[in-house]
C-alpha cells in the first residue's frame, strides 16, 4: 500500500508558478561583521589621535593629567615650531590667537597644555609660557611621558 502525501511530488509545496518566495527579513551578519571590525580599529586608533604633533617628550614620575572637554594644546616640536591645536603659528602670531579664544560660561579661560620637545632650548620654552602668561594664561599644564623611573 502506498500513502498519498498532501504536497504531491517529491514532499515540497510549491507557491505560484514554481518561483521561490521572496525573503522578507535581511541578513544582518554581515553588517555587524563590519561594525565589530571598525568598532577594533577605532578603539586602536583613538589613543594616537589626542597628539597631532610629533614631539619627543621628556620622562618623569608625575601622574596622568585628565581629559579636560575644553582645552587648548600648545605643541613645540624639536626645531622650535609652535602649534596651536595642530595648527602652525607664525612667530608673533601667538598672542593675537589666544587673545581670540572664547571664553567659557564662568568666564574662565580654558585649561592650557604645553607639549615642548625634550631637546628644546630652555629659553623658547619660557618664552611660550610668557606669551601664555600674558594672554591671561595663568595655569599651564607641563605635559610629559610617565615613566617608572626618573631620569
Amino acid at each position: 500500500m502506498a500513502m498519498a502525501t498532501a504536497s504531491g511530488r517529491g514532499g515540497r509545496r510549491r507557491r505560484g508558478r514554481g518561483r521561490a518566495a521572496p525573503m522578507s527579513d535581511m541578513n544582518v551578519t554581515p553588517l555587524v561583521d563590519v561594525m565589530l571590525v571598525l568598532l577594533i580599529i577605532f578603539m586602536v586608533t583613538a589613543p594616537m589621535l589626542t597628539a597631532g604633533v610629533p614631539i619627543d617628550l621628556p620622562d618623569s614620575k608625575a601622574e596622568a593629567l585628565k581629559e579636560e572637554p575644553h582645552a587648548i594644546t600648545i605643541s613645540m616640536d624639536g626645531a622650535g615650531r609652535v602649534f596651536l591645536d595642530n595648527e602652525e603659528l607664525a612667530p608673533g602670531e601667538m598672542g593675537d590667537r589666544l587673545a581670540s579664544v572664547v571664553r567659557d560660561a564662568g568666564a574662565t579661560l580654558p585649561v592650557v597644555t604645553l607639549r615642548a620637545d625634550q631637546h628644546l632650548d630652555y629659553g623658547k620654552v619660557i618664552a611660550v609660557m610668557g606669551e601664555l602668561n600674558a594672554a591671561g594664561f595663568k595655569s599651564i599644564s607641563l605635559v610629559t611621558n610617565g615613566s617608572v623611573e626618573a631620569p
